[in-house]
């Protein structure tokens, strides 16, 4: 079973039926996730970080969103460059982007 220190979920819109459509969507999340597991990759963190996609967390107006447990930390607002910034001071750092934090 994977024990992985960091859970991401980030929203990309994901209805039931498969199809992609919604805010997070058209803000580019589908971007921010290819941003995160290149990230993981290029950083051989893939024992220690899983990220999923998710359907929408209700918050629209604040996303796209990304929600890191075990700590629980909502991050709002993003963009595919905000990615590197999440991993360098709250992945590997252990620090919260308190910029990005919702």
């Amino acid at each position: 079973m994977i024990n992985p220190k960091y859970h991401l979920f980030i929203c990309t819109s994901c209805r039931i039926n498969g199809k992609q459509q919604g805010f997070c969507y058209s803000k580019g999340s589908v971007d921010i996730v290819s941003s995160v597991m290149q990230e993981i990759e290029e950083r051989d963190l893939s024992g220690e970080v899983m990220v999923n996609n998710t359907g929408c967390f209700g918050i629209c107006n604040k996303g796209p969103i990304m929600v890191v447990y075990p700590e629980g930390v909502w991050y709002g607002n993003l963009t595919a460059d905000d990615v590197e910034e999440i991993f360098d001071k709250h992945i590997e750092g252990g620090e919260v982007v308190t910029r990005l934090q919702i």
